[in-house]
This record gives structure tokens, C-alpha cells and sequence, in this order.
């Protein structure tokens, strides 16, 4: 298994540099399979989508789309999938950073009884606490 960065996932989604669009593409052709799928953890992936919204100026959308693109390809591995799965749809309804409902995600599968945060969108999600 081969792990992706997150200038690779942008290389294979944004097309803003032609010569890493072409290589991130040839490389994943090349080394990636439904037998030997590229694997994405979490951070790559929040440092995607956060490059998606904020320097490439994505709608959610769009950005729930892609995320969905992946979770669905069989040539990537995302880390915490059914977790990335649970928070997308959290983004693609609600007014929240999609890490924020990744973290919370993730926090609640390992058993966390709440998640403590300063962020007052974040602290409207289930299973997260507003502190003050």
C-alpha cells in the first residue's frame, strides 16, 4: 500500500499545475489497484478539503462530491472510512467544518463521551460540548 500526501489528492482533483496533475495521475494509474489501494488518512484528507475550500475556493458541494469519489474508489483506502462516510453527511447537511465533524466522528467511535471545543458551530453538533 502506498500512502498519498495531500499535494497528490489535489493533483489528482485541482488543475492548476499541469506537470503534478499529469504525474499524481500517472503515478496512482500506475501503482494503484482494488488489490493495492493508495491509503488517505484523516490528516491528508482534512488538508485536502480545507485546500479545496479556502485556496481553490470549492463550494461543499463540490467538496462533498470528491470526498464521496473517494470513499467510493476502489483504488484508494481511506482512513476511518465508515467514520469520513458519517462526517461527510454531517458536512453535506449542516453549517460545519467538515474536520470538525471528521474529529467528532472518530472521537465517538473511540468511545469519547463527548468532544470539548472553543468553535460555538462545532459545539451544535451531537456529541460535542461548548466550553466557555
Amino acid at each position: 500500500m502506498i500512502g498519498l500526501d495531500t499535494n497528490v489528492l489535489a493533483g489528482l482533483f485541482i488543475e492548476d499545475d499541469p506537470t503534478q496533475v499529469r504525474a499524481a495521475r500517472q503515478f496512482v494509474a500506475r501503482q494503484c489497484s482494488a488489490q493495492e489501494p493508495a491509503f488517505i488518512d484523516r490528516v491528508a484528507l482534512c488538508e485536502f478539503v480545507w485546500v479545496l475550500s479556502y485556496s481553490h475556493g470549492y463550494g461543499r458541494p463540490e467538496i462533498a462530491r470528491i470526498i464521496a469519489k473517494l470513499l467510493d474508489n476502489q483504488e484508494m483506502r481511506l482512513e476511518d472510512a465508515e467514520a469520513v462516510r458519517a462526517a461527510l453527511s454531517t458536512f453535506s447537511s449542516r453549517n460545519v467544518d467538515f474536520a470538525d465533524a471528521l474529529i467528532g466522528e472518530v472521537n465517538r467511535v473511540r468511545g469519547c463521551k463527548v468532544t470539548a471545543t472553543f468553535d460555538r458551530r462545532a459545539a451544535k453538533l451531537d456529541g460535542f460540548v461548548h466550553i466557555s
